[in-house]
């Protein structure tokens, strides 16, 4: 009898279809796709989704700036996204979709009947921030001021991106229209109201008995706990968005904060439609052996700490709540924020028409911000790529396979009889695939890619110690043995890089033309061995082109 796969669920962050995607937004996102390729890999059964967030304020905002309709503005940067992420970063997506289908508006408004019918979403008459000036009612997001817990400058009208916290427009300090920076004044509203506050007891046990959550999460939550949850409201005067299905509010929509976070369920139904068997979804979301993982920034825990488990509390108690909470830090560039009217920023489509997919993961990775605020350098970038990927890990797949083509033509053969340098070179890579998968199960993915740089520096330890090219002269066998072995780590390698890098997996699995690696994480059986054409895996970054990037920061 087969054993059933275990199902993992791993939902990325959806971003804001109002500009590209630069690195900061990749730093929240590059983990879900670690994961997604390590547990398919290990044969665990695994969705991962994600989509473009269409409906958010800045969109309108950028809409408003060019004079054209929002659909437009989120159209063209959802496509873009796609081909950012699927094409450009080879994410590994199961479905990668957006909030403008009829399928999410469907899920969404299904959820919000069912909260307003139990109690957990009810009306309020509220009075709102209104500008004279421009003639509208300001979502929250338009308002900008003084927050009055952290005195940050430029708090907005529903969060504090400086502290974290759920702020309320009213509470700001000399509050500001974020369009034209009058002072609005304040006029009634009725609205539709989450009541987060029902909530406080049952989530506080629950974070606090969960486990597989960056601290940053978890402190941030119960944080927010212990301050007291208020009731928000899920509505908001606008006529972008998701449709409120009651009669009598047609120049009102459903909050994005509410109806991005149902992007996760609205994705996973998507997904089950395009495989013909509708109801397919409920595997991942109601079996009780899955784990469900949620990937991104830190701006966004408690969206997916506290309203997002409160709404799947309310809406369906036989839905899995969050599992695992990776939730990254800041990142910035060189040195400051990244900030898009200042020109500061690195735009990713731009960085892939000149530069590896995999040299800016790995980079990502070893030198982002995990689990403290970290900055991207271009110096340092060009520094990891010439230094550790071409001179440490290309070195030494490199000189070994072409070693091995070159004087052995017709393959080499695995020894009978290994010497203790041998065994342990082999032990070791062994061993990396449970260290390294622990790591990554874990979402400790730096603590994984170190690992597996830690044998490809042994490797190439092993390879001047052993000296085949001085050996070859009086001991053929010998040589052969100790390139044979050399030669099954790398195949090790070919499996061990491939949830991070999988382009220079593949590129080096294409290097053998005979007993390339399966597409399994496990060691592989060791066996003989035929080299291919070879091909260098990273080019080298100049001085010049470094020099014209930074350059380019500063126009």
């Amino acid at each position: 009898m087969t054993k059933e796969k275990q199902k993992f669920f791993i939902g990325n962050a959806w971003p804001y279809a109002n500009g590209s995607l630069h690195l900061g937004h990749l730093a929240g996102l590059i983990g879900g796709d670690v994961l997604a390729r390590y547990f398919r890999m290990s044969e665990g059964d695994v969705l991962f989704v994600s989509g473009s967030d269409c409906h958010g304020t800045p969109i309108t905002v950028e809409a408003d700036k060019l004079g054209v309709h929002p659909s437009e503005i989120a159209e063209k940067y959802h496509k873009e996204f796609a081909d950012t992420l699927i094409n450009g970063l080879n994410f590994s997506y199961d479905i990668y979709t957006k909030t403008t289908t009829e399928n999410h508006t469907k899920t969404v408004q299904d959820i919000f009947l069912k909260l307003y019918n139990s109690g957990m979403i009810y009306k309020k008459e509220v009075e709102l921030a209104y500008c004279e000036k421009d003639k509208r009612f300001l979502p929250d997001r338009y308002v900008e001021g003084e927050c009055p817990i952290c005195h940050f400058a430029n708090a907005r009208g529903d969060q504090c991106d400086n502290c974290g916290n759920i702020l309320d427009a009213k509470d700001l300090v000399k509050p500001r229209c974020k369009l034209c920076g009058t002072a609005p004044i304040w006029k009634p509203s009725e609205h539709f109201f989450l009541k987060l506050s029902a909530f406080e007891k049952e989530l506080s046990e629950w974070i606090n008995e969960s486990a597989g959550w960056r601290v940053n999460a978890k402190n941030s939550s119960l944080k927010i706990l212990e301050q007291g949850l208020i009731d928000r409201a899920v509505t908001r005067d606008t006529e972008w968005g998701v449709e409120i299905p009651m009669p009598g509010y047609e120049s009102k929509r459903i909050y994005v904060w509410f109806e991005a976070v149902c992007g996760y369920l609205s994705a996973s139904k998507e997904w089950a439609k395009n495989q013909g068997k509708e109801n397919i979804w409920e595997e991942f979301w109601k079996a009780d052996d899955t784990r469900h993982y949620y990937v991104h920034g830190k701006d966004n825990i408690i969206f997916h700490t506290i309203i997002w488990p409160a709404m799947l509390i309310a809406y369906d108690k036989n839905l899995r709540l969050p599992d695992c909470i990776v939730s990254s830090e800041y990142l910035t560039l060189e040195g400051k924020q990244f900030s898009k009217s200042r020109h500061w920023a690195v735009w990713i489509p731009d960085f892939l028409k000149k530069f590896d997919a995999d040299t800016l993961r790995y980079h990502m990775i070893m030198a982002g911000p995990e689990t403290a605020d970290a900055d991207f350098s271009w110096e340092e970038y060009q520094k990891r790529v010439n230094s550790e990927l071409i001179g440490t890990f290309g070195n030494f797949v490199n000189r070994v396979l072409a070693f091995i083509k070159n004087n052995f033509p017709e393959g080499v053969r695995m020894p009978k009889k290994i010497n203790k340098e041998q065994r342990e070179f082999l032990d070791r890579a062994r061993k990396c695939f449970d260290l390294a998968g622990e790591a990554i199960a874990q979402a400790r993915f730096r603590e994984g890619l170190r690992e597996i740089f830690a044998l490809v520096e042994h490797g190439n330890r092993y390879i001047n110690s052993a000296a085949p090219w001085t050996a070859i002269k009086t001991s053929r066998e010998q040589a052969e043995n100790d390139l044979a072995v050399a030669g099954q780590v790398i195949r090790c390698l070919a499996i061990l890089f491939r949830p991070y890098l999988p382009k220079t997996a593949e590129n080096i699995g294409k290097m053998f033309a005979k007993a390339a690696p399966k597409d399994l994480w496990q060691y592989p059986e060791p066996v003989d061995f035929l080299v291919g054409d070879i091909v260098p895996l990273y080019r080298k970054i100049e001085n010049e082109e470094i020099n014209e990037q930074i350059g380019l920061l500063r126009k």
